[in-house]
Formats: structure tokens, C-alpha cells, sequence
């Protein structure tokens, strides 16, 4: 249900600044495709701060392997996908329950 109120939220925050911009909603196929386009990127700030925060090393191999699939569509990378499955902890049966 959360998930649902912050979708709601977001409408109406978009809904806001095209009404202030003075675009009519739907908004015309140019202006919500450089929206979503915005709305891609912003997702993948997020990762690099978790990375940093956390202490580890943000960089264009992690950023290409991670982030850039998500925005371009592409699948990753076969030997990025096994580098970053070999780097993960082994979770147990026990904790994932």
C-alpha cells in the first residue's frame, strides 16, 4: 500500500510543476520522454551514494556493470554479471527466512 501512496505523491508533485511550467497533461511525447529519461538517471544516483556511504569504491567498472544496463536496457555483460555474483557474501538458508 505504501508504494501505492508514493506513486500518488509523485503524480501530484509532476502534475504540480507542469502546471506551473504550463504544460497541458499528458504532457506532449518530447516533454515525458525527457521525463522519464530524468526519472532513470535519478534512480541510478542512488547506488554510487549507498556505495560511498558504505566505504566502497565507486568506480566506472562497478558504474558500467551496475548502472549503466538500467539506463540504456542493455543486458550486462556476461563476465561483469559472474564478477559481481562472486563478489557477493554467500547468504544462508537460515537468514533469508
Amino acid at each position: 500500500m505504501k508504494l501505492y501512496i508514493v506513486s500518488l505523491g509523485a503524480g501530484i508533485l509532476v502534475g504540480i510543476i507542469y502546471a506551473l511550467m504550463q504544460v497541458r497533461s499528458p504532457a506532449p511525447p518530447a516533454i515525458a520522454l525527457i521525463g522519464l529519461l530524468g526519472m532513470l538517471l535519478g534512480e541510478q544516483v542512488v547506488p554510487p551514494v549507498k556505495r560511498m556511504l558504505a566505504g566502497e569504491p565507486v568506480t566506472m567498472a562497478w558504474f558500467r556493470g551496475e548502472c549503466v544496463p538500467k539506463i540504456t536496457g542493455t543486458p550486462p555483460n556476461a563476465a561483469t554479471a559472474v564478477e559481481q555474483s562472486a563478489s557477493l557474501p554467500a547468504r544462508s538458508k537460515e537468514g533469508n527466512q
